[in-house]
């Protein structure tokens, strides 16, 4: 590891890429981020490694994979409900 290079907390990197940090702890456990662990058991990013991915030099694999990356409060997946409706309450 260069040690001139800063580590990243998940949320700084879910901050980059616009996500929820729990996606970025999800693309790690998956391989498609590296990852270091501290002595505690956290996970940290390599700031060069995030840049390169944020510059297109990377690759992480199917981005876009679905309700990973959905917004919280865009509704249900499409194709179901959830919860009780307001059917009927005219």
């Amino acid at each position: 590891m260069d040690t001139g290079d800063r580590l990243l907390t998940p949320g700084e990197v879910a901050a980059l890429f616009r996500v929820d940090p729990k996606t970025v702890t999800r693309w790690a456990a998956a391989g498609r981020i590296g990852s270091i662990r501290t002595p505690g058991g956290h996970r940290r990013f390599r700031e060069s490694e995030v840049r390169a991915l944020l510059e297109g030099e990377g690759v992480l694999d199917d981005l876009d994979d679905g309700a990973d990356n959905r917004p919280r409060n865009s509704g249900p997946p499409q194709g179901g409900t959830h919860g009780p409706t307001n059917a009927g309450l005219h």
